[in-house]
């Protein structure tokens, strides 16, 4: 049986710690190596000390926009790409976003190619879909919406939907076989608490400040995949999607981001209140983000083994073992 070699770009973010947590705690460990490359591998391995020490672990330092960077020389079976900066992104020009994007999605495919790859996985995103019409409950992978390209704001879906179609080109041109997966909303114990993402803004607010602050109207519509389903997901695609096909990766248990913060409030901080600062505008739209998962449940037998109730109290549990 060949020995399994994955690539993973993007290791030590958000998603990288979700995967290696995964793959450490999976027997396929036994029979794979997996390579991270990080710009900083040094500094995460201090900041992580747990990730030290594991023989079927390699830390690379590279950039993926930095072809120079990357392991040429090595060979892969696997590639999964996932080093777009989704927590520095908003702090980035809508030009130098789209650029990491799309010019570092073609170096990876170029590397995949060049060290033997068989299989690519992309982690793309639900922005591709562009806004979700108030008549549509959940986004299938068919349809047929974008983000307007006429906006600058835009550059993050549009560089995702560039990024997918590169894949396909690979794939035509290459042979490579190439799975993308569309990413919502996610949480868990390694989700940054400082930055744009709403239920980590909540849970931080729990913990250290006097109250839970909502700083919209709170009608929006969110739903959220723990980390570990997360890993559990892109791996099976990695190994299992079917070739050129997109899925989307997220959960179905809708909620509202009122109702989020005020269930985040209930489980880690009963006693704080919950300020929602915006109002309602008159004949407002209500904001969706919800895809549509029976693809990836029907394809892969994949289903959310963890709730959103779950999700949260893990991480109160985490944050007390720990001592946080």
């Amino acid at each position: 049986m060949e020995r399994l070699k994955f690539l993973v770009t993007g290791g030590t973010g958000f998603f990288g710690k979700s995967l290696l947590r995964h793959y450490l705690s999976n027997e396929f460990v036994s029979s794979s190596e997996i390579v991270v490359l990080s710009r900083n591998p040094y500094l995460f391995l201090a900041s992580y000390p747990e990730f030290i020490g594991h023989s079927s672990i390699t830390f690379l330092q590279g950039d993926i926009l930095q072809r120079d960077s990357l392991p040429w020389s090595h060979s892969f079976t696997h590639v999964l790409h996932a080093a777009t900066e989704s927590t520095i992104g908003p702090s980035l020009t809508p030009l130098q976003r789209y650029d990491q994007i799309v010019d570092g999605t073609r170096n990876i495919l170029d590397l995949a190619v060049a060290t033997g790859a068989s299989r690519f996985l992309l982690t793309s995103s639900g922005a591709i879909y562009g806004s979700q019409p108030a008549d549509l409950a959940a986004i299938p992978e068919d349809w047929p919406g974008s983000p307007p390209l006429a906006e600058p704001g835009m550059a993050y879906g549009q560089g995702k939907r560039a990024a997918e179609h590169l894949c396909a080109l690979f794939s035509e041109q290459h042979g490579i076989e190439t799975v993308i997966a569309r990413c919502f909303a996610f949480v868990g114990a390694d989700l940054p608490l400082n930055v744009h993402f709403a239920v980590g803004n909540f849970i931080r607010d729990a913990f250290t400040s006097d109250a839970i602050t909502v700083y919209g109207d709170g009608t929006p519509l969110r739903t959220y995949l723990h980390q570990s389903d997360l890993a559990h997901w892109l791996f099976t695609l990695l190994e299992h999607g079917r070739p050129g096909q997109a899925y989307n990766v997220g959960s179905d248990e809708v909620i509202s981001i009122a109702a989020l913060a005020h269930l985040v409030r209930d489980i880690l901080a009963p006693d704080k209140n919950v300020r929602i600062l915006g109002q309602l505008e008159p004949g407002f739209a209500r904001n969706h983000y919800v895809p549509s998962i029976i693809k990836i449940q029907r394809q892969l037998g994949l289903h959310v083994s963890v709730a959103l109730t779950e999700s949260i109290e893990r991480i109160n549990a985490n944050i007390q073992y720990t001592g946080g």
